[in-house]
């Protein structure tokens, strides 16, 4: 059973920056993709970031240039930088990994709440 736990949510002032973690745990056999998304109140849960096994990164056009995701494989780590953040970003936000013959695995999620 694989087990993803998101850490490092709260809250912080319009222009501030968090750090998002996330580890994985449990038999997890190979890594391949690491990412982010989020669900604001009211929307639909969305992408905001992912890497690859290989390293190539992928950001939602909202985020770029703002956020950065970078991973630590052998630590079965991945983090999302969140620089200059505003009250858009507001925002539950879960991490996800895709896991070689197993498929798509979630965390329980992290809030993360912008005030302006």
């Amino acid at each position: 059973q694989v087990r993803l736990v998101e850490s490092g949510g709260g809250l912080v002032q319009a222009g501030g920056s968090l750090r998002l973690s996330c580890e994985a745990s449990g038999s997890v056999s190979r890594i391949n993709d690491m990412g982010w998304y989020r669900q604001a109140p009211g929307k639909q849960r969305e992408f905001v970031a992912s890497i690859t096994r290989g390293g190539s990164t992928n950001y939602a056009d909202s985020v770029k240039g703002r956020f950065t995701i970078f991973r630590d494989m052998a630590e079965k780590m991945n983090y999302l930088q969140m620089n200059s953040l505003n009250a858009e970003d507001t925002a539950v936000y879960y991490c996800s990994i895709t896991v070689l013959y197993e498929g798509r695995y979630w965390g329980q999620g992290t809030k993360v709440t912008v005030s302006s």
